[in-house]
């Protein structure tokens, strides 16, 4: 099969020809229809992940169809439509248990400790307790968007955030995450403001339900943001995953606000400094958000079916397996607006 490798950290990957994979006694092996090109990617190829080993193959937000599977596979078959979190749960421990296979201690991410999605083929373990069945009416490049950034958001915005009608909701970062965490609280009701440092940024998250423009690098967001929902946001986000988008995120909110950490905190920004005076003082709230369980999709899929949201208003490219590549490699400095998905391999 073709697939993008990368043998050294934040070394131009390649587009090769390697073996097809083969799905393990508890996996199956998916043809990949649609995959997006993410922020946790580089990162990944940057070298910021510990669990990625060398050489390697990206790529974690995924869509296709089963080619093949393992003998000890019940609930899959050949021909099944599938997606799958980029968090794996094992089935076997007490997280899974309860329901929350997005922290399994145990837990397999494709793109990650496992090669990815940015070939042909991809193998996937742990078929059974955490494949997604797509709706027949969903296009592969459509569920690829939802990927980690969309399904990702949806679990920070909705059950982690617990977003309310009415609500003000502030989002810092408006990549793919933030725009969807934009889509999703605006879906529920609430008041978003959106802030970015690029003007084409904002007025895609305009399009998209942002009531309330900020642009960072003219304006305080802080204080805009405050003066804005009159008094600070009762939910805000860090899409970005950054030490100062952490910080405004947090600095925002009003009295027994809710912060939640959406994007990634890796390299520098590791362990950013947080202003507990201020948590403590308002009693505010700080949670961190890592993935969706498999069981929450259909909670997603029902609102996009009824139409109060349209994820694949979000994609910004459809681009091919080699100019990846390219898209993956620029991601740090590139301005491009929405989501790029690979869909020709």
């Amino acid at each position: 099969m073709r697939a993008v490798v990368f043998e050294e950290f934040g070394k131009r990957p390649e587009l090769r020809t390697v073996p097809d994979p083969e799905p393990g006694t508890d996996g199956v092996v998916v043809k990949v229809e649609a995959t997006g090109v993410c922020r946790s990617d580089w990162h990944g190829w940057m070298g910021h992940d510990p669990d990625v080993r060398l050489p390697h193959v990206p790529g974690h937000e995924l869509a296709g169809v089963i080619v093949a599977k393992g003998r000890d596979v019940r609930r899959w078959r050949e021909g099944d439509r599938v997606t799958i979190p980029f968090v794996a749960g094992c089935g076997h421990c007490a997280e899974c248990a309860s329901g929350n296979q997005q922290v399994c201690p145990g837990q397999y991410q494709p793109g990650f400790s496992g090669w990815g999605s940015f070939a042909e083929f991809v193998a996937l373990r742990y078929a059974d307790q955490n494949l997604v069945r797509l709706p027949e009416s969903m296009a592969y490049e459509t569920a690829a968007s939802l990927g980690c950034r969309f399904v990702t958001s949806f679990r920070a915005v909705v059950d982690k955030g617990r977003v309310a009608a009415g609500e003000w909701v502030a989002v810092h970062g408006c990549g793919g995450a933030g725009l969807s965490a934009i889509m999703i609280a605006s879906a529920a009701g609430a008041r978003v403001v959106a802030v970015d440092v690029t003007d084409d940024k904002l007025q895609l998250a305009g399009a998209l339900g942002a009531e309330v423009l900020v642009n960072a690098s003219r304006d305080d967001p802080v204080k805009a943001v405050r003066e804005a929902t009159g008094g600070g946001a009762h939910l805000s986000l860090d899409a970005l995953g950054h030490s100062a988008t952490f910080a405004n995120s947090v600095n925002c909110l009003r009295p027994r606000g809710r912060h939640v950490q959406v994007g990634l905190l890796l390299g520098d920004h590791h362990n950013p400094p947080a202003p507990m005076a201020r948590v403590i003082a308002l009693e505010l709230e700080i949670h961190g958000s890592h993935g969706i369980q498999a069981f929450r999709y259909d909670a997603a899929f029902n609102l996009i079916e009824s139409g109060r949201l349209q994820p694949e208003r979000m994609i910004g490219s459809r681009i091919t397996l080699e100019q990846s590549i390219g898209v993956l490699t620029g991601m740090e400095t590139s301005t491009a607006t929405g989501i790029p998905v690979i869909t020709a391999f």
